[in-house]
C-alpha cells in the first residue's frame, strides 16, 4: 500500500472517528431529554464580571488566554505575538481566575469535563492561545519543552498562527493578492503538529493560510479545527477560508466555527442574523452538518466598543479603518473592500446563542442540526482530541 492510500485510508477513518454520534453523550440523547441545547462557544474570552459566564448560557467555551507583545512588521504593519514570557504570565493569570470561582468554572483538562460541567450547572472553559510563537527557543528540544510547561499550566489548544506567518506557518494575511503568497507549513510546523497529536491538543487553523491549513489536514492524526472564521465563498477575503480548506477540516473529523465578526460574514450593507444563517448553510453544504460550529471572538457579552456605541455600526467601524487601509497597502486579498459594519447587532449580545437557537428554528433546520451547530459538534471533536 502506498504512502498516499495509506494517508487516504487513515483520514477516512478519522472521518469516520469524528462522526461517530457514541463520542458524545450528548449526541446520544434525544432533543426533548434536555431542557435546552448544548451552547459551545469556539472562540472567546474570561469575562472579568463572573456573573457574564452563567448570563451567556454557554455549557463550554474554547478561551483565548494568551498575552500580546505588539511588533512592527519591515514592511511597517503591527503585529501583535504571543511570545513565551506574556503568555505564561497569562496563563499563570487564567488559572487563578478560574480556581477562584469554582462554582462557576470547570477547567477543561479533558474533553469530558464538558458532561461534568453540563451535571453541575457550570461552565467548562478550555486554554487557547492564538499563536504557536509562544513556543520559542533555538532547538526542537527546547520546543517541546515549553509546548509541555504550557500543557501542564492546563493548555488544551494551540492556534498556528494569527494574522502572519511564524517560524512553523503562514499566516492568512501573508496572502498578497498581488504576488499571490500562500505560504505552506514549515518543517518545523510539521515536527510541531506531530507533537501536538502526541500530546491530545488540539489544533486551531485560524488566521492560518489556506495552504498551512491544507497541509495540517493532510498530516494530523486527530481531528483539527479552525475555531473562529468565515467562508470566502461568500465573503471574498483573505482572512475568510476558501472551499478546500472548510472540506479539509471536515475530513480530518473536526469543524470549523462561523464567528462574530460581520464584515467578513456578508458584503451586505447592513448585517442581520440571516447573514450568520447563511453563513451556517454554506459551511454544512460544503462540509457537512457535522462540520459547522458557533464561535464569538469577542467576548461574552460582546464587542465592547460598539455595545458602548449602542451597536452604531457606522461610527464603530472607524476604529478598524488604519488597520484596514495598512492591509490594503499591501494588496491582501479583499481588503480594498471598505468595511462598513463590525457586529450583528442582535448578536453583540450576552444571550446570542440562545438568539441564534432560536434564528436556525425559525430557519426550519433539524433540532438534530441544530444540537450539533450549536455545540455537539464541538463537544465531539473536543472529546475526541482532548483525552
Amino acid at each position: 500500500m502506498t504512502q498516499k492510500h495509506c494517508n487516504h485510508t487513515r483520514r477516512k477513518l478519522i472521518k469516520g472517528i469524528g462522526a461517530a454520534t457514541l463520542l458524545s453523550p450528548f449526541a446520544s440523547m434525544p432533543a426533548f431529554a434536555r431542557a435546552r441545547n448544548l451552547y459551545i462557544d469556539g472562540l472567546s474570552f474570561l469575562p472579568e464580571d463572573i456573573n457574564d459566564v452563567r448570563a451567556s448560557k454557554l455549557d463550554a467555551f474554547i478561551a483565548d488566554i494568551s498575552d500580546i507583545e505588539s511588533i512592527t512588521q519591515p514592511d511597517g504593519t503591527t503585529n501583535y505575538k504571543r511570545t513565551y514570557n506574556a503568555c505564561i504570565k497569562s496563563i499563570a493569570k487564567a488559572n487563578a481566575t478560574v480556581e477562584a470561582h469554582p462554582d462557576v468554572y470547570v477547567k477543561g483538562l479533558s474533553g469530558l469535563d464538558i458532561t461534568k460541567a453540563k451535571d453541575s450547572d457550570r461552565t467548562a472553559v478550555f486554554f487557547q492561545i492564538q499563536g504557536a510563537d509562544c513556543v520559542e527557543g533555538d532547538s526542537d528540544a527546547n520546543n517541546w519543552q515549553q509546548l509541555e510547561q504550557f500543557r501542564q499550566h492546563g493548555l488544551r489548544v494551540l492556534q498556528m498562527t494569527h494574522h502572519y506567518g511564524n517560524e512553523f506557518a503562514g499566516g492568512a494575511l501573508d496572502n498578497d493578492g498581488m504576488q499571490g503568497l500562500n505560504l505552506p507549513l514549515t518543517d518545523k510546523g510539521h515536527q510541531l503538529i506531530a507533537a501536538l497529536n502526541q500530546k491530545n491538543m488540539l489544533i486551531d487553523v485560524s488566521h492560518s493560510s489556506p495552504q498551512t491549513a491544507l497541509d495540517i489536514a493532510k498530516i494530523t492524526q486527530a481531528p483539527i479545527v479552525q475555531s473562529h472564521g468565515a467562508a470566502r465563498g461568500i465573503v471574498n477575503h483573505a482572512r475568510c477560508s476558501p472551499d478546500e480548506v472548510i472540506r479539509a477540516i471536515a475530513d480530518t473529523g473536526g469543524v470549523f466555527g462561523i464567528f462574530m465578526m460581520s464584515f467578513w460574514l456578508t458584503n451586505n450593507p447592513t448585517p442581520s442574523i440571516d447573514d450568520l444563517i447563511r453563513q451556517i448553510e454554506y459551511v454544512s453544504r460544503i462540509g457537512g452538518v457535522r462540520s459547522v460550529a458557533i464561535a464569538n471572538d469577542y467576548p461574552l457579552r460582546g464587542q465592547e466598543n460598539l455595545l458602548a456605541l449602542d451597536n452604531d455600526n457606522q461610527e464603530g467601524v472607524k476604529q478598524y479603518l488604519d488597520w484596514w487601509y495598512s492591509l490594503r497597502a499591501k494588496n491582501v486579498l479583499g481588503f480594498e473592500a471598505e468595511p462598513r459594519h463590525v457586529v450583528i447587532p442582535e448578536l453583540n449580545h450576552i444571550d446570542r446563542m440562545s438568539r441564534i437557537d432560536d434564528a436556525l428554528r425559525k430557519a426550519r433546520f433539524k433540532s438534530s442540526d441544530r444540537d450539533r451547530f450549536l455545540g455537539g459538534n464541538m463537544a465531539r471533536v473536543l472529546q475526541r482530541v482532548i483525552v
